[in-house]
């Protein structure tokens, strides 16, 4: 296992991060429900296997399966007799955790009300990395900053990140917290996958800018790509009752071809070709994986064993590459009269790659 910075911190996360979203009951209503259907003795399985493959770094949210992630993964940990310190949990506010017209976004009262609740879930002191869920665009960000910082002040939080936000609002929100001194976001978690690059137009140029984090979540496209589809099937798993994150089908189907083929000459899975195209990006900082069974997260932690060559990367990069959209093209095509030899262009925007394994480090 490797361990990146998390972001512009002190922090050491590993590349790969167990997501919770699986932990809780399913069969009562709402859409995380449908999403879960684990007990506290596998969830607690699936944690320990997580832990012995070198796996530091722990995902929930506060609204899967209406707070029953947080209290199973903060069991499973006790269950396991964890010492919080070998360990970084992250979680997130924002989504409905009420009825109330104010049990829900990223005002300070919901942030202030979640984050107790949260607290008392995961049976701990501390929140490592605090994340809004999603976008109000109700809420002055000056108000969700200010809030964020007197938590971090109270020792309840320690660091502060972002979830689907669009880079200019997530580059005004740092702009902003520099001119107050408030804490920053340091991370920024969004979908990417071979067949879902849109990121790479905006979100990656400003995060490299800004030495913020990147943790993708659905790396698999919601089991789209996970080798077990095609143009023929007549289900999609999980995609059956829940058809997300959106995803141009006939692009993911040829992605899935070109995995097949690099999936056979390592004699691995497509899943797993999947997860290690990801892994290989310059710009990540960890994987978000989930699973319901043993077996399923032992084939995605084994991900990290994979060593993606050259050719592979290029068959897998020309079959995935993103239309090309204006101003990126304009930017890419002028760039190179101000940029040194050698350097690499993102396809949003004239920054530089930077090659974040140089901070990683391996155990």
């Amino acid at each position: 296992m490797r361990y990146k910075q998390l972001g512009n911190t002190g922090l050491f996360v590993s590349e790969l991060c167990l997501g919770t979203m699986t932990f809780g009951p399913s069969g009562q209503e709402g859409l995380y429900h449908d999403i879960a259907g684990m007990d506290q003795l596998t969830a607690d399985r699936i944690v320990e296997q997580s832990l012995a493959a070198g796996v530091n770094f722990f995902d929930t949210a506060d609204v899967y399966t209406h707070g029953q992630s947080e209290r199973m993964l903060g069991q499973a940990l006790k269950n396991l007799g964890v010492a919080r310190k070998d360990i970084v949990i992250a979680t997130k506010v924002f989504n409905p955790s009420g009825t109330g017209p104010n049990d829900r976004g990223a005002s300070r009262g919901h942030i202030m009300d979640s984050v107790s609740a949260s607290l008392e879930r995961l049976q701990t002191d501390y929140i490592d990395l605090y994340q809004v869920h999603a976008n109000d665009p109700l809420t002055p960000i000056e108000e969700t900053l200010r809030a964020f910082d007197d938590l971090i002040s109270r020792g309840l939080v320690r660091y502060i990140g972002v979830s689907n936000w669009s880079a200019w609002r997530i580059a005004k929100a740092n702009g902003i917290a520099r001119r107050h001194g408030y804490a920053r976001f340091e991370t920024v978690q969004a979908y990417y996958s071979i067949a879902g690059r849109d990121i790479e137009r905006e979100v990656v140029p400003m995060l490299t800018e800004e030495k913020m984090g990147l943790l993708v979540w659905s790396p698999l496209a919601g089991g789209l790509l996970s080798g077990k589809f095609g143009p023929d099937s007549s289900s999609e798993g999980r995609r059956a009752a829940f058809d997300f994150p959106p995803v141009d089908r006939n692009k993911a189907w040829e992605c899935v071809d070109a995995m097949r083929h690099v999936a056979e000459k390592h004699s691995t899975s497509v899943a797993s070709v999947a997860l290690a195209y990801v892994l290989a990006k310059p710009f990540l900082t960890s994987v978000i994986i989930g699973a319901k069974h043993l077996d399923q997260l032992a084939q995605n932690l084994g991900a990290v064993k994979l060593q993606l060559d050259a050719d592979d990367l290029g068959l897998l990069d020309t079959v995935s590459e993103l239309t090309p959209e204006y101003p990126g093209w304009m930017l890419a095509r002028t760039a190179h009269t101000r940029m040194p030899s050698g350097s690499q262009i993102m396809p949003g925007g004239p920054s530089p790659t930077v090659n974040a394994k140089d901070a990683a480090v391996d155990l």
